[in-house]
């Protein structure tokens, strides 16, 4: 399917690996020139140089903590004016509710919320200007079913979540979606680590630990962030612009609703 972007300009955060790679990636594919922002200055100029030679397209990466002022303003002087913006950041670590302090939790309130709602005020009004534009926040599957250990994520996204309802309904009429992609389970570090986690708490091995996680899941394992990219980018292709402020879960089944 033809997505009907080729050379549009994105902004993906986070992209040097895991779901945020993945986006880029199938961008990439269908003749996104992008900007690439990660904290490691290697992983992401070996990204950014693989989808350039791959994919014929313009890459930019801007090496910077998206989660502090000084690092957004780095990203947004490089990225100017774009048409797709994808957020991301990876995710506060695991604990229990008697763990955390004020101090976790802005932390957490900084990289998963506040920071995706600042680059989407920097960036939407020159969208609404021109008359499209696509917004993609990478949040979780807790906003929907929250998970114990994760409550810092839970907080956070569920505060982003409730940002994009009532966001997304005022600028859908100016040609600028916002939705959120809620991944489950999937093959990148965040599993690596969730699951070494569980590991040592249970005294087992890593490999055993995902293998008893995968057997929750009903498609029998995790996801992949090429499957991941692919419905990010058609959520940003111009087939898209009736979806506003949907949270579309991506966990091979694991949810158990209805609606």
């Amino acid at each position: 399917m033809d997505l009907g972007i080729k050379g549009r300009r994105a902004l993906v955060t986070a992209s040097s690996k895991g779901l945020g790679r993945g986006c880029a990636q199938a961008l990439a594919a269908a003749g996104v020139n992008l900007v690439l922002n990660a904290r490691g200055a290697e992983a992401l100029e070996a990204t950014a140089a693989e989808l350039r030679s791959t994919y014929d397209v313009q890459v930019a990466a801007v090496a910077a903590d998206i989660t502090t002022p000084e690092g957004r303003d780095l990203v947004l002087i490089e990225a100017g004016q774009v048409d797709i913006l994808v957020t991301n950041a990876g995710g506060p670590p695991p604990g229990m509710w008697t763990d955390w302090s004020r101090e976790d939790f802005i932390r957490a309130l900084d990289a998963n919320m506040l920071t995706p709602i600042a680059l989407m005020q920097a960036l939407m009004p020159g969208m609404m200007a021109r008359g499209w534009g696509r917004v993609v926040n990478i949040t979780s599957q807790s906003v929907k079913s929250p998970i114990a250990q994760l409550g810092l994520s839970n907080a956070a996204r569920a505060g982003l979540t409730g940002f994009v309802a009532g966001t997304a309904r005022q600028v859908a009429g100016k040609g600028v979606t916002i939705n959120n992609l809620l991944p489950g389970i999937h093959a990148t570090d965040r599993a690596i680590s969730l699951d070494t986690g569980v590991a040592k708490a249970q005294g087992i091995n890593r490999e055993v630990a995902a293998e008893r996680r995968a057997a929750t899941i009903p498609a029998g394992r995790y996801g992949t962030a090429a499957e991941f990219g692919a419905m990010c980018a058609f959520l940003c292709s111009t087939h898209a612009g009736f979806i506003v402020g949907q949270n579309i879960l991506l966990d091979g089944g694991a949810m158990n609703a209805t609606l």
